[in-house]
């Protein structure tokens, strides 16, 4: 298949079957909690493969011939998990930039999901992952604006980590930024971290973005980033990703 075809209009009905991609995958679900409110505030769908293989395994099949079909699938799959759960919370995609070729063309799909699974919109946040280079950063402030017209959250996943950084925020700006476990690990112990956590807190702050700590384990590493006012947080602290479910909170 051609990346011409490859760029195609899929339905969501197809998208649902695999949107023949000649493997087939599904999603677990990772809370992220508010503990301010003690609200669940999204369910991060992660991809895994059918018997549960982790999501390298299914990522390490994705190329340039299936890209955009793959990131169609993974929008559906968890849009459609996301209704039959009874997900009241956002639910939080991620999405490969590279394969969004026209920000009107490919939301179309995620549209028509949430419509035929009874799914709200406007509890959807798009992550831009930090998996790929960004190869147009012009082209990706299009989609993030258009999103957000569109009334979706937007996020940077992995913030501080790979190509995630801070000249994408110089670019564009999106509703949350969730930091790199590697910045969170320990943060306790180390006043590097510290000192660049809160940078990033306070230049989130001045372009009003609210700030998520992903990779949370510890007690510990959970009082220093409250003490920086971050009240959103990801991590085996509080839950495992939960196969094709939702897990139970700990420590809420």
């Amino acid at each position: 298949m051609g990346q011409s075809q490859d760029y195609k209009a899929i339905g969501c009905t197809e998208c649902a079957k695999g949107a023949g991609l000649g493997f087939d995958f599904t999603m677990a679900f990772q809370p992220i909690v508010n503990t301010t409110s003690k609200e669940i505030f999204a369910q991060e769908a992660l991809v895994r493969g059918i018997n549960e293989e982790p999501a390298g395994e299914i990522l390490g099949r994705i190329n340039d011939e299936n890209r955009y079909r793959f990131d169609q699938a993974c929008r559906v799959k968890a849009v459609q998990l996301g209704a039959n759960l009874n997900i009241k919370s956002y639910v939080s995609i991620n999405f490969l930039p590279n394969a969004v070729y026209s920000p009107e063309l490919c939301i179309r799909t995620t549209i028509e999901a949430a419509e035929t699974f009874g799914f709200p919109v406007d509890r959807i946040i798009f992550e831009i992952t930090e998996a790929e280079k960004v190869k147009d950063h012009n082209h990706l402030r299009e989609i993030i604006q258009y999103y957000r017209q569109k009334g979706f959250l937007t996020a940077i996943d992995d913030f501080g980590a790979g190509y995630a950084g801070l000249n994408l925020l110089a670019d564009f700006q999106t509703d949350l930024v969730k930091l790199d476990m590697g910045l969170i690990r320990h943060i306790e112990q180390n006043k590097s971290r510290q000192a660049i956590v809160k940078g990033i807190i306070q230049v989130c702050q001045d372009l009003e973005i609210t700030a998520i700590a992903e990779g949370v384990e510890t007690y510990e590493e959970l009082c220093v980033l409250q003490s920086f006012g971050i009240e959103l947080f990801q991590g085996f602290y509080f839950a495992k990703p939960k196969f094709q479910g939702l897990a139970q909170i700990n420590n809420l």
